[in-house]
């Protein structure tokens, strides 16, 4: 099955991010497939395809670092494209707040994947929330001005408590996901924070 490792939004803050889609598919012509808002989410694994026996692993690799770590809270805002508005490939949201509490989990989780037998990630962990992905680069009308009024969006704060594993099946209709467990964020924070 394919899985990956995420950090679900709360519902409200997908709603907001659902008026922004909305938007932005008004701004933006040109050949982009967007993503349903209740599947949209902080992937900080990506696994593909694995074996049950996969999945205890990464369930034991994963508990440790989860429990380490306090809870932490994101801001979800700032319209933008990967690589770039010239070669447009992703339209995502940003992701603001407490990042070095994101990163931190984000390098401790492939670090103990790693060691477990998942090969890490070769690209740099960059937080964002994809919104759409773009089918047909060339044609693409208002993207750069999307982006520019884009800067200052904001869709809300995300209460970081847990990392889930989710489980993906691709249907004609998009991909579905399915929880498959749940890690909580047990650490204690530092004294003074919040």
């Amino acid at each position: 099955m394919r899985t990956f490792l995420a950090i679900a939004p709360p519902p409200e803050v997908l709603r907001n991010i659902g008026t922004l889609q909305n938007r932005l598919q008004k701004d933006i012509q040109g050949v982009i497939r967007w993503v349903r808002p209740e599947g949209i989410h902080l992937t900080l694994k990506f696994f593909g395809e694995v074996s049950p026996e996969a999945v205890e692993k990464i369930d034991a690799a994963v508990s440790g670092p989860t429990a380490a770590v306090a809870p932490f809270n994101l801001a979800v805002r700032g319209v933008g494209v990967f690589p770039d508005v010239n070669r447009p490939r992703v339209v995502w949201v940003g992701i603001a707040g407490e990042i070095g509490a994101l990163a931190a989990l984000q390098r401790e989780l492939e670090r103990k994947l790693a060691a477990a037998g998942f090969p890490p990630e070769e690209r740099p962990f960059r937080a964002h929330l994809t919104l759409g992905r773009v089918k047909v680069p060339r044609g693409i009308v208002g993207l750069s001005r999307a982006v520019e009024t884009g800067a200052g969006v904001e869709a809300g704060i995300v209460p970081v408590r847990e990392v889930a594993l989710f489980k993906s099946e691709l249907t004609p209709r998009g991909a579905v996901y399915t929880r498959l467990a749940s890690y909580p964020l047990q650490g204690v924070p530092p004294a003074g924070a919040g």
